[in-house]
């Protein structure tokens, strides 16, 4: 329950503490937001082959019960033309012995009655029959008629989201291009500061670089060291050559209380002022970057990366990190 608390609290703090609002998490909830619709897409695509599928497995059943009908056709086409010959054989006997026989004349009339009444109750069953196979083959033609339209449909859509998924992995994967041949670019820069508390890695489709106060300020100040300045110096060069990035600056401290004697009161505002002053920094180093895409924001305490459970760890949370995010716009001109 109190670390429950403690969360709560930490990011009503982490809310109140930032200069500007981040357009970086706009823009990731609304890429979070087009990558949920593009899933949608991929599950409706999934369930129109389903029924594509369905409506094959319909016109097999429907086309085999079509050939059954036309044999049993046959069947009863062979059964009327044997009648109709055993009619014939009775009525060429009956003329036949007529005279001779004509006390049987009863019986052969009863027994040609017999017959041509079958011979009537198989064409009625017959023509029955016919009629309900006219019946399904007429529902047979109107299903292979939509099952034609349909299966035309899908497969138009199904072409149309398989060129927007390459399309869309194909700018994905320039960006990734693009997100590493910036921090190769960071990395190069600052390779003379990488053993002095200097990192540059890659994070969820961002570059992060990461720099311990020990390079960057004296215990207690927000006033940027010689050796910080010729960092941040190098890093503007990099940032002001390319236009498309969104920068955040983000001030972090150790859990230690503040104990300075200025207008600045505790680590949340120490956290700020040195955001604020490496933002300075790189925009008097770097003329070309615009100030409407580079943001300062203080967490204080209350962001570490490691627990601060010894001189060590409190040396690593003690840290300034610019956070670089390239422009995804026309990701989200494809994913629309």
């Amino acid at each position: 329950m109190k670390k429950s608390l403690l969360i709560i609290g930490l990011a009503s703090v982490l809310s109140a503490s930032c200069v500007s609002l981040s357009e970086v998490e706009r823009k990731d909830a609304e890429l979070e937001q087009k990558s949920k619709e593009y899933n949608l897409t991929r599950q409706e695509l999934f369930e129109l082959k389903e029924e594509s599928t369905n409506l094959a497995r319909q016109n097999q059943n429907l086309t085999n019960e079509m050939a059954e009908m036309v044999a049993e056709r046959d069947r009863q086409n062979a059964t009327i033309d044997s009648l109709t010959r055993l009619v014939e054989g009775m009525q060429q006997r009956y003329d036949t012995t007529m005279e001779n026989y004509a006390q049987e004349l009863t019986g052969k009339t009863r027994d040609l009655n017999r017959a041509q009444n079958m011979l009537t109750a198989r064409t009625k069953e017959l023509n029955d029959k016919e009629a309900a196979f006219k019946q399904k083959e007429a529902a047979f033609r109107q299903n292979e008629a939509l099952f034609e339209s349909k299966q035309a449909e899908l497969l138009e859509r199904q072409s149309k989201l398989e060129k927007q998924e390459a399309a869309t992995r194909a700018q994905l994967e320039a960006k990734e291009r693009e997100l590493e041949n910036l921090r190769t670019s960071v990395t190069r820069a600052l390779t003379g500061f990488a053993d002095k508390g200097l990192k540059v890695e890659t994070k969820d489709g961002k570059v992060y670089v990461s720099m311990e106060n020990k390079l960057l300020f004296p215990s207690a100040s927000w006033t940027v060291s010689k050796e910080g300045i010729n960092a941040i110096k190098e890093l503007a060069k990099v940032l002001e050559a390319d236009s498309t990035l969104n920068i955040m600056v983000e001030g972090h401290t150790d859990n230690d209380a503040y104990r300075g004697s200025t207008a600045v009161k505790d680590n949340w505002d120490l956290s700020v002022m040195r955001a604020t002053a490496i933002v300075k920094l790189l925009l008097q180093n770097g003329p070309g970057i615009d100030p409407a895409r580079i943001e300062a924001c203080g967490h204080g305490e209350f962001a570490p990366k490691v627990a601060n459970d010894s001189p060590e760890h409190k040396a690593i949370n003690r840290r300034t990190e610019i956070i670089l995010t390239p422009r995804l716009t026309e990701i989200m001109k494809i994913v629309e």
